[in-house]
């Protein structure tokens, strides 16, 4: 009898070699199980890498894996963003970009990859409204006072941005288009030589974020327009949004958010998705964000993809009504 359960042990043993020898490890298909690497397409400083760097320490605590941040700056953030389109779908490569991420497809005539199908949206982390201001050199108090002084002087007026083909451009192209007056870009590499032409009167105008904008405009050196959010602002109550200004068709809303390669599975972006609600919903981080100027707003990966489709399409139709030619 003895013998008979030793041979039937034996058998069992067996049966569960053979049958682990076939079938991945539970530990194995549990998600994340090694490092995750976040790539940021632009330089360590900018506004992806700052909100990155605020929730990494809590994405690694959720997840149980460190979270690698990997500056891949180049080309317009097109060098980092094409590795992570190309990389693996399998979760452990991350992309974090801003609202130029759907500037590109309107600028780029040969892009190595598919905005929309060669990433798959994981969820929006942050928002901020883009402020219209004015020099304090011009006068103009309103947007109504700015557009009549504009429709004055066609063609004479600066407008200052953060680059060539930026948000910033295009999200003034299509204030021009809307509000019927024309006005010369200078482009600047950033944010501060922008900031600093409209405070020298160099530029008359300017679409910058409020972390720029707030410190100049509290100190009379720039005059604030209106908000480019669906709201106002709580650091400027009183300042009207586009659409109160009587321009609904327009808005002006910088972004900061978190895609993965295509085809990663969902049940790996459903778990990312989750982590960065709680992570975004802790307050120290929501006050972190708050710090740079920015608000936690956390999506569905398909109201994120939404967004990112609607503004491809509206700043290509945008490109073409300016003649912007694809480069």
């Amino acid at each position: 009898m003895n013998l008979q359960r030793m041979k039937i042990a034996a058998a069992c043993i067996a049966l569960i070699g053979a049958m682990a020898a076939f079938s991945p490890s539970v530990a194995a298909d549990v998600y994340p199980s090694r490092p995750i690497r976040v790539v940021v397409p632009f330089p360590p400083g900018g506004l992806n890498d700052t909100i990155v760097r605020i929730i990494q320490p809590h994405l690694q605590q959720k997840l149980g894996q460190p979270v690698i941040v990997d500056n891949r700056q180049g080309a317009s953030g097109m060098i980092g963003t094409e590795q992570v389109a190309k990389a693996a779908p399998d979760g452990y490569t991350l992309l974090v970009v801003a609202s130029s991420h759907t500037v590109a497809p309107a600028t780029n005539a040969h892009m190595a990859f598919d905005t929309e199908n060669d990433l798959t949206p994981v969820s929006l982390l942050v928002h901020d409204p883009l402020m219209f201001v004015a020099s304090a050199n011009v006068g103009t108090r309103t947007l109504a006072d700015f557009v009549a002084f504009a429709k004055s002087k066609p063609d004479k007026l600066n407008y200052a941005t953060t680059g060539n083909d930026s948000q910033s451009h295009f999200v003034t192209e299509l204030f021009e288009q809307q509000a019927g007056i024309g006005m010369v870009q200078v482009a600047y590499r950033g944010g501060a030589p922008a900031v600093l032409s409209l405070i020298s009167g160099e530029t008359d105008f300017g679409v910058l974020s409020m972390q720029l904008s707030e410190p100049q405009i509290k100190a009379g050196k720039l005059i604030p327009l209106v908000s480019g959010g669906t709201e106002r602002t709580s650091q400027f109550p009183d300042l009207p949004t586009l659409a109160e200004a009587g321009y609904p068709q327009v808005e002006a809303l910088q972004w900061v958010g978190m895609l993965a390669p295509g085809k990663t599975p969902a049940d790996v972006i459903e778990k990312l998705n989750a982590v960065l609600r709680d992570v975004l919903a802790s307050p120290d981080v929501r006050q972190k964000l708050a710090a740079q100027g920015t608000t936690a707003a956390p999506s569905t990966p398909e109201q994120f993809q939404t967004l990112i489709s609607n503004e491809i399409r509206q700043w290509k139709q945008v490109a073409k009504a300016a003649k912007i030619q694809p480069h």
